[in-house]
């Protein structure tokens, strides 16, 4: 037997991608602190927490507008299931947290959707899971983005709607182009 047969089975991790935004980050640098480009890995049993304060804060973000500890981010298991989630909870007693279109008062947590935004005050951050079956650790990938996540996500609500009233979301185009057509043919 060679020692790739008798090599144990790789195990992939799951993997928290974090998008940034801020309108003045090129300006006020509030993301200095933060490792771009690099996966983290977070024990299973850590609750990193996002905010300004160094001493408590995994994820520091540089702005007297951010509470100390804006939320934090749990990492668990399913009850009955190997599936593995995040829990998200809002620890600023000022400031609302909106994940997707969810509001979280001071103390709300709530499920981490498998791609969704986070938003508070002018933040934007674009989070997605990548499974993995690891059970001892985690990763964190974070990433800066250079236009508004709202912006550059394609929100089904957002679409316009014919003048004939039926949305072409109903009906996908099945990447055909748009077609103009003449109101005198039918």
């Amino acid at each position: 037997m060679s020692s790739f047969e008798e090599a144990g089975t790789e195990e992939t991790v799951t993997c928290l991608h974090m998008t940034f935004y801020h309108p003045c980050q090129e300006d006020k640098m509030m993301f200095r602190c933060l490792n771009f480009c690099k996966r983290e890995q977070v024990r299973a049993d850590e609750t990193p927490k996002f905010g300004r304060d160094s001493n408590v804060c995994r994820y520091n973000l540089m702005d007297t507008r951010v509470s100390r500890i804006q939320f934090s981010l749990q990492f668990y298991r399913k009850l009955n299931s190997s599936e593995f989630c995040f829990e998200i909870k809002n620890l600023s007693k000022k400031t609302k947290l909106i994940v997707d279109q969810t509001e979280l008062g001071y103390l709300n947590k709530t499920d981490l959707p498998w791609k969704c935004i986070i938003c508070f005050g002018d933040y934007q951050i674009l989070a997605e899971i990548e499974e993995g079956e690891s059970v001892d650790y985690f990763e964190t990938h974070l990433h800066l983005a250079e236009v508004p996540i709202l912006q550059e996500r394609c929100l089904p609500s957002l679409q316009p709607v014919p003048e004939n009233g039926i949305s072409s979301s109903l009906f996908p185009t099945q990447g055909k182009s748009p077609m103009e057509i003449d109101e005198n043919e039918s």
